[in-house]
């Protein structure tokens, strides 16, 4: 007897347990945070490795000592007889588990083990070991808990949950284990005679593996490779017997598991794995929308499906009304029926309107997940109302658009404000680009928690869809918090895609995914014409140029010149792009400069100066940080030195509650004007204080 250590992910430490107990009944176990531990027989440890659909490593474990520094490891590893494990002609890998205060880094711990084993072999005269990280013939597996550590042969190679079976997968692919556990948690274990659907199958995963359940195939039966094939404590015997003994308890050909998923592609996916792991005839493979499904068979069984979660941002605007509908579609074709989803995201699973029977924490890789299991028995197939007319968020929508509908007939432009915080519990704005919609939730007051904003959020990309016409999938959402600096600027995707949109004759390039902005300040649409109209025939500045659309508003009123200066360089490309759609022939100078600096030094001299700074930025490119509110006065006096005679400088910000030091301003000889209130589109008059605005003149 032996001790074996048998791992799998948090979350299914119960159910490993009673699998264990299953497959070696004598096992008198300790359980812990993803592990049990056994006293066990070498044909216990073959069992588990060709059986477990649950666990990961199966160790025999060769010591336990103590570890509380890297000399204390190197020596509880030196001390054991590594001569009897492996040939020094072997190559072999180490997998390090846990940290304590003095080994800090799992790669550290791997690499002390690996020493010990190597410094042995040296020791005795013989060669040293060499190491392979992809397929040694000899696995090590250290795990640190405190100041003590296991060490043993990791017999398994690789994790179990990696079945062989899976030629291709789609983009996040369930695990092996944790779909069986989800089949164990379900029910449908207990009873696999009744018919088992996965509406969203992906990759097959989950009918696969209850094609195995059903036919009691081994789940280790394909793998090629294990960890004990170089042992030199493996009896291939007794291996070779348990395999055949495998072979000869597969049950017939089943049927009743039903696989579908909206892609093509996937299905074809998964029915080529399914091929590829002997189970094709067993499962019903078909293409289909899950919103619009019914039950392959008139007998009530189990669905069980891992939906998508969500975790990046922009997939929930598709996803609500996806969930919606599913539920909808449950209450209405699948009464009887016992459900059962993953999901990290339990937004998403709030949406479908049932009453879990109860949920199951398991880990799905890193992400934290919960199985949610459901009844679909009289309470939970109540349809409930989602008539729009009778939603405040809706509601309040249609207005706008009905009020707005002459001017945006009227508007020369297809981007515009529909929504802006018009609601207090509806805390977002909603621009329309084209045929797409930008959502952006401004951070909830402290008064309002956490939970009833995500409420709303949801409500709110509901019901977009069906009051706008515009489809689920074009909808971006960002979460916008109040922002400093430069923050505002920074990238929250990497799609790079750019669309096109227009305004008032010009044409720009817009990202509605990947920062909080998307290249075109909305509320500036009146400035940006201001310019157009004062820009004939002159010199003019664009500092904290962005993307230039100002620029761009300035060549086309036929300014002489025009300069554009900004600190990023990937804004100075994008107004470049700007520049050139619109075929703007005027004279045009690029640069990449920090403005706060660069005009305090700037001998140049312009008719017009545009000036957007922002309220605050500390970014490292900047020689100091920079207050709209504190360093303004600074700012106008050196641009007023820039200033040809009787040019104007076109002063605006953001910052709520600044206030323009205007005897400052008159002490520079400057004239003010404060146009505020003609440079706010009608799109946002509901909000007339998104922006201030002044004309200064010399």
């Amino acid at each position: 007897m032996n001790t074996i250590l048998v791992t799998t992910s948090r979350g299914l430490d119960e159910l490993l347990k009673q699998e264990v107990l299953r497959l070696c009944p004598d096992a008198q176990v300790k359980q812990g945070p993803g592990t049990i531990q056994f006293e066990g027989s070498k044909e216990d440890a073959y069992k588990l490795c060709l059986w477990s659909r649950l666990a990961n490593r199966v160790v025999w474990v060769l010591a336990s000592g103590k570890a509380g520094d890297a000399d204390a490891l190197y020596n509880t590893a030196m001390g054991i007889d590594w001569q009897m494990q492996m040939d020094s002609r072997h190559t072999l890998s180490v997998q390090f588990i846990g940290t304590n205060f003095a080994i800090k880094n799992t790669q550290f711990g791997a690499v002390r083990v690996k020493d010990a084993i190597v410094d042995s072999f040296v020791e005795q005269g013989l060669p040293r070991p060499s190491v392979e990280r992809k397929s040694p013939d000899i696995s090590v597996y250290a795990r640190l808990h405190r100041d003590n550590v296991i060490l043993g042969i990791d017999l398994a190679g690789a994790s179990l949950h990696q079945r062989a079976y899976r030629q291709e997968t789609g983009d996040a692919p369930l695990k092996e284990h944790i779909a069986s556990a989800m089949l164990m948690r379900s029910g449908w274990t207990e009873n696999t005679d009744a018919p088992l659907v996965d509406l969203m199958c992906g990759s097959g995963t989950i009918a696969i593996e209850a094609a195995y359940i059903a036919r009691n195939i081994a789940p280790g039966i394909k793998r090629m490779y294990w960890g004990f094939t170089k042992w030199l404590g493996h009896e291939e015997k007794l291996w070779d017997d348990l395999v055949e003994q495998a072979i000869s308890a597969q049950k017939p050909s089943c049927s009743g598991i039903y696989a579908g998923d909206f892609s093509r592609k996937m299905v074809a996916i998964a029915k080529a794995n399914a091929d590829f792991a002997g189970v094709f005839n067993d499962i019903s493979f078909s293409q289909q929308d899950a919103t619009k499904s019914s039950p392959p068979v008139s007998t009530p069984g189990y669905v069980v499906s891992n939906p998508p979660y969500g975790e990046r941002l922009g997939e929930l605007t598709s996803l609500i009304p996806l969930f919606s509908d599913w539920g909808k579609r449950f209450k209405e074709a699948w009464k009887g029926w016992h459900v059962s989803l993953l999901s990290s995201n339990r937004d998403l699973l709030r949406v479908l309107k049932l009453r879990a029977t109860k949920d199951y924490a398991m880990n799905n890789g890193k992400l934290e997940c919960r199985l949610a299991n459901y009844v679909l028995d009289e309470e939970n197939t109540v349809q409930f109302s989602e008539d729009a007319s009778n939603h405040e968020f809706a509601n309040r929508l249609k207005k706008n658009l009905k009020r707005m509908k002459g001017w945006i007939k009227n508007a020369n432009t297809n981007c515009y404000r529909i929504y802006d915080a018009d609601l207090p519990d509806y805390n977002v704005a909603v621009d329309r680009y084209g045929d797409w919609l930008v959502v952006q939730e401004y951070a909830p007051p402290k008064t309002v928690s956490e939970d009833k904003a995500r409420k709303r959020l949801q409500e709110v990309l509901l019901h977009l869809p069906a009051v706008t016409g515009v489809s689920p999938k074009q909808i971006a959402l960002k979460v916008r918090s109040q922002q400093k600096g430069t923050k505002q600027y920074e990238k929250i995707n990497q799609t790079g895609d750019m669309m096109e949109v227009f305004e008032n004759g010009a044409r720009f390039l817009v990202n509605l995914t990947d920062y909080l902005d998307t290249g075109l300040f909305l509320d500036h649409r009146n400035t940006r014409q201001k310019v157009q109209a004062l820009s004939q025939g002159k010199d003019v500045l664009n500092l904290f140029s962005y993307t230039g659309s100002v620029s761009v508003f300035a060549a086309k009123g036929g300014a002489k010149s025009v300069t554009t200066v900004d600190m990023s360089n990937t804004y100075l490309e994008w107004a470049k792009k700007n520049v050139a759609l619109n075929k703007l022939t005027a004279p045009h100078a690029f640069i990449q400069a920090d403005c706060t600096t660069w005009l305090g030094t700037h001998k140049g001299k312009y008719d017009l100066i545009f000036i957007d700074p922002p309220s605050f930025s500390n970014s490292k490119r900047m020689q100091n940080t920079w207050d709209v509110q504190r360093d303004h006065v600074k700012m106008l006096t050196d641009a007023k030195a820039c200033l040809k005679e009787q040019g104007i400088i076109i002063f605006s910000n953001n910052k709520r509650g600044f206030k323009l030091d205007e005897s400052a301003i008159s002490e520079l000889g400057l004239s003010v004007d404060n146009i505020t209130k003609d440079t706010i589109p009608e799109d946002f008059a509901r909000k007339g204080n998104i922006h201030q605005c002044w004309v200064l003149g010399s």
